[in-house]
């Protein structure tokens, strides 16, 4: 059976799992992108908690996204979740960019992240 590049993606993701680990002082910030929204996740894995979270479908971003190209609402996603994790007391994550590329959407979404107060 032939392989999507979805389980391209997830097998890459695995990968890359066995590394990338979210601690208390240091959590996870995690990127999913389907093929119209973005979402971002601050995670971390050693209680299995998610502590802050931004999408291109929140109602805060609803109105500034709504004539936007997708890489632009990447980056406001990417300024929003770091606002949320400055909120929740969080300065530093380590990036997982889920298997995807370093390229397009979720570079713009680790750029606005940074841009917004996050260190990675």
């Amino acid at each position: 059976m032939k392989r999507t590049r979805n389980d391209n993606r997830v097998k890459r993701h695995e990968r890359v799992r066995k590394t990338v680990f979210g601690t208390p002082e240091r959590p996870r910030l995690c990127v999913f992108r389907s093929s119209k929204n973005i979402y971002a996740q601050i995670i971390d894995d050693v209680s299995g908690n998610t502590l802050a979270s931004a999408c291109s479908l929140d109602a805060e971003l609803k109105d500034q996204l709504a004539d936007c190209s997708k890489k632009e609402a990447a980056k406001l996603v990417g300024k929003r979740v770091g606002e949320v994790a400055k909120d929740a007391g969080i300065s530093t994550v380590v990036f997982d960019r889920g298997g995807y590329l370093y390229h397009g959407r979720v570079k713009e979404l680790a750029e606005g992240a940074r841009e917004a107060g996050l260190e990675f």
